[in-house]
């Protein structure tokens, strides 16, 4: 069934790409790009195997800076999050957003891979290797 999304994409990820999964991700690098309609600078978080990156509002970005442990982004390169999907107010209207939280203890690198699921899993269920972006 065709999505609106589809009929306008964007070239950052927006809270409806990860359809309402956590993806843990890492960060690739940040880019400071033009943005926007009256195209002002911002920085743009790039995750390792993605195609799009989050625009960073302060939020987001002070949350990274302080699971990065440094306010430097070139530091931040390496640092696994995991993303969400929200709501907050902007503008006198209640929208969806991306924020940002530390990955969990129990979903660390560290922590040994579960094993491979053998059942298939259930329909309409996301996974995060199925968010494209």
């Amino acid at each position: 069934m065709p999505n609106i999304n589809d009929a306008f994409p964007s070239n950052y990820l927006k809270a409806s790409d990860i359809q309402g999964a956590t993806p843990i991700v890492t960060i690739d690098h940040v880019a400071f790009e033009a943005v926007g309609r009256e195209r002002l600078m911002k920085a743009v978080v790039y995750f390792k195997g993605k195609d799009k990156g989050v625009v960073l509002n302060k939020t987001n970005a002070t949350k990274i800076a302080q699971i990065a442990g440094s306010q430097q982004t070139e530091d931040w390169t390496g640092t696994r999050i995991m993303l969400y999907a929200t709501e907050t107010e902007f503008g006198g209207e209640t929208v969806e957003c991306i924020r940002i939280k530390p990955v969990p203890a129990n979903r660390q690198a560290s922590a040994p891979a579960p094993p491979p699921v053998t059942e298939p899993e259930p329909s309409g269920m996301v996974t995060d290797d199925d968010i494209p972006f």
